[in-house]
């Protein structure tokens, strides 16, 4: 059996779904004032080529964002071509990922300290010599370190591009911006897998990785010459260690400003370990020693991490944040919406594989009308329109109850074909478009701007995690209600048409039980979401 066969599998042959954007838009930086050029103080005016900016940072986003889901309709010429097995091909999707993941925290905190625009650099260059590597392997391994060498870059670029694209526009600007920021992310998402099955229908599978890059030389050349540099300039801690009740002395000058180098390890390892586990558990069981050894690992080390962060004076991931209800609902609510669109959504790629009995090119090419409204509705300025005029909570609570809506809509007519599941694709992404950008500025105006990259880094690792535990819930769901392991099992030892039918209808009752839970869980998100930050903002 393939992954592609297995319904619990969290590498299905069509892309996740374009909603993994509202991770990455999730983590878009909204700070209170735009940083000048060269340090994160504020300046009254944006950068004058700031759209221009803001173009070029969105080609680099959209190429990194494209290879989180391209590589899954090359996954019949890699097993020909390779001869690789379903454990090869699981870690040639899976290592991009599970690094990028691993790293998103690191990769942000490095970018603030020592420079943002060289943090994109560092990134693209990291990012075009992985896809080199990867479009000239010649073996499984090679191909499976080199998608590891583009995550490294992926990290870079995740963090760094949403840093840079808020330094360069006011306060006024940044809805706006932030979504043009959101229609692209989903745009990347979406085109993955047409652009993947373009090129293999008149190249070899490595034309995938090489056609990034012309786009990442266009980038290099222009981030050199347009982008200005920012970082974090060395200064007093904004707070004192949680276990230290002793300010500093005041009139004193500040203690050196090190890098939190065991907390970027613990960091990188717990949150390796843990989505590791997370991605195991389909393949291999949730009580399987594996994946119980990963889950026990991640919870020792991220432990270890919150301790270490409460006593370092210079801490990676300063803990005071969580105590700003305005940070901590946002992010409950990031949370909540990746954890239930990013499994309901994967399961409706399912349904339209092996229930509506489309390819997979065309399953994906199914679900692009979600990241086509995102792109409408925010690139003609609607959604910032709407989310100015109700404010973050409403906006937010607005958006999360109609993807809600969508989602029950795909479960309770996608049994009668496409035209059901369409409409609640539109309904996701009118949601969409209005939630995930209320939702970043409102996480990011809780984060200091000297610390931009570090807060795109804390979202992007939340979302991914909430997705991914999305996949494993809703799919131990499915499992539960279809009380079989594997759809296309089941159905080559149906002996006759009724008995088809039979596993067919018991299959769907648990893909619509299973987008139940997802939408229960959007719509929880948004409530708490909205009414942590109504609280927040009746005590300010």
């Amino acid at each position: 059996m393939t992954a592609a066969d297995d319904p619990r599998s969290t590498t299905p042959a069509t892309p996740a779904t374009p909603i993994s954007a509202v991770s990455a838009v999730s983590a878009v930086s909204a700070t209170t004032a735009t940083p000048a050029p060269g340090g994160d103080g504020p300046t009254p005016q944006g950068h004058p080529r700031r759209w221009l900016i803001l173009g070029v940072i969105c080609l680099a986003q959209l190429t990194v964002l494209r290879d989180n889901t391209v590589l899954n309709v090359a996954i019949p010429s890699l097993t020909r071509e390779m001869a690789a097995g379903t454990s090869d091909i699981q870690w040639m999707i899976n290592a991009y990922a599970l690094v990028q993941s691993g790293l998103l925290l690191t990769a942000g905190a490095a970018a603030d300290r020592y420079g943002r625009k060289r943090g994109l650099l560092t990134g693209l260059a990291l990012f075009g010599v992985g896809s080199l590597a990867a479009g000239l392997a010649d073996g499984s391994g090679q191909l499976i370190a080199a998608r590891a060498g583009m995550g490294v870059g992926g990290a870079l670029l995740l963090t760094t591009t949403l840093a840079v694209a808020m330094q360069i526009f006011t306060v006024e600007q940044q809805p706006r911006a932030i979504g043009v920021w959101a229609a692209v992310n989903s745009l990347g998402f979406a085109t993955g897998p047409l652009v993947g099955g373009l090129l293999l229908d008149h190249f070899w599978w490595g034309a995938i990785f090489l056609v990034n890059l012309p786009v990442v030389a266009l980038a290099l050349v222009a981030v050199a010459l347009l982008v200005p540099e920012s970082k974090a300039t060395p200064s007093r801690p904004a707070t004192t260690p949680l276990s230290s009740g002793t300010p500093a002395t005041p009139g004193s000058p500040p203690p050196p400003d090190r890098p939190d180098l065991l907390g970027a390890l613990l960091s990188t390892v717990g949150m390796g370990a843990l989505v590791l586990a997370i991605i195991s558990g389909p393949e291999h069981g949730w009580t399987s020693p594996r994946v119980l050894l990963g889950a026990s690992l991640a919870l020792v080390v991220l432990a270890l991490f919150g301790v270490w962060e409460t006593r370092v004076p210079y801490p990676m991931l300063d803990l005071h944040f969580f105590r700003d209800r305005r940070f901590t609902g946002a992010v409950a609510g990031a949370v909540l919406v990746t954890f239930g669109m990013g499994g309901a959504l994967f399961l409706l790629t399912q349904h339209l594989q092996f229930v509506l009995g489309y390819e997979p090119l065309d399953a994906g090419a199914r679900i692009a009308p979600l990241a086509l409204t995102v792109v409408v509705l925010n690139f003609s300025g609607l959604s910032a329109r709407l989310i100015a005029g109700l404010g973050a909570p409403r906006a937010i609570l607005l958006g999360m109850t109609t993807m809600a809506a969508g989602l029950v809509s795909i479960a309770t007519t996608a049994s009668g074909g496409y035209p059901g599941t369409l409409a609640g694709l539109l309904l996701i992404g009118a949601g969409t478009a209005v939630a995930s950008p209320a939702m970043a500025h409102t996480i990011m105006s809780a984060i200091p701007p000297a610390k931009a990259g570090v807060g795109a880094g804390i979202n992007g690792t939340l979302a991914e995690f909430g997705s991914g535990l999305g996949v494993a819930v809703l799919g131990a769901v499915l499992t539960a209600r279809f009380a079989a392991d594997s759809l296309p099992a089941e159905l080559a030892a149906a002996d006759t048409a009724a008995d088809r039918d039979r596993v067919i209808d018991a299959f769907s009752a648990g893909l619509e039980t299973s987008q139940l839970v997802g939408a229960a869980a959007v719509l929880l998100g948004g409530v708490v979401a909205a009414t942590l930050l109504s609280r927040a903002a009746r005590t300010t």
